[in-house]
């Protein structure tokens, strides 16, 4: 399994013949490598209906057919937009893909969907983490997320080889909550998201790793792909 980051939260998987894509923010990004006219994408996962998250998903999945696995209220909404392959869970739910196993988690957080030409903003459901597992590994992107005690819980139900967790303080945890998250989590490997795009998430990621004291962490660069 491939394992790539491209910016934000933008996380791309390759498993088994597929692309699966989380939150791919492309435009109005300047982090990132993609190019949303160019990505491939079979799956794209969605952990909430934030416009930074949700980004360019209804582009890709009309160009490429891509499965959007969301939860509901965000799925459905996603289906007025014109995406005909969708998936509605719930928060708690899993379900066992041809691509692997999805299981969404709780976060702490927001979800709305801004439709800034009309000046509405559009309740998504709940906002969610996501547990992927397949060929053995299991990856938790914890979406955009306070810190909650039941992460800890999450660590114990689920050995995880691989989490992305943001940093970014403001709209999500900072550095020292996302540390403490990481000792409860246990994960192999621990990957900061969410930092540096935007002046108010301004966030030194290699002092983040340096501070961890539990499990491996590392600052993947933009477009670095790591093997699990």
């Amino acid at each position: 399994m491939k394992v790539s980051y491209h910016g934000h939260s933008v996380v791309q998987i390759e498993t088994g013949g597929k692309t699966i894509l989380i939150d791919p923010f492309i435009t109005g990004n300047e982090l990132t490598d993609l190019n949303v006219d160019h990505v491939e994408a079979d799956v794209i996962l969605l952990t909430h209906g934030h416009n930074d998250h949700v980004g360019d998903t209804v582009a890709i999945a009309k160009r490429t057919g891509a499965l959007v696995v969301a939860v509901a209220e965000l799925a459905t909404y996603m289906g007025f937009q014109g995406v005909e392959n969708v998936h509605p869970m719930s928060i708690g739910g899993a379900y066992q893909f041809d691509f692997g196993r999805v299981k969404f988690t709780q976060a702490f957080h927001g979800s709305s969907f801004t439709e800034e030409d009309s000046q509405k903003i559009v309740y998504t459901g709940m906002p969610g983490g996501i547990l992927f597992t397949a060929e053995g590994k299991t990856i938790y992107h914890a979406g955009d997320t306070a810190l909650f005690s039941d992460m800890k819980l999450i660590g114990e139900r689920h050995p995880i080889d691989l989490a992305f967790l943001p940093i970014g303080d403001n709209f999500t945890m900072g550095p020292e909550d996302a540390k403490t998250a990481t000792e409860w989590i246990g994960a192999s490997l621990t990957v900061p998201i969410h930092y540096n795009t935007f002046p108010p998430i301004k966030q030194d990621p290699h002092a983040f790793v340096t501070s961890l004291q539990s499990g491996e962490g590392r600052v993947l660069e933009v477009g670095e792909t790591i093997e699990l």
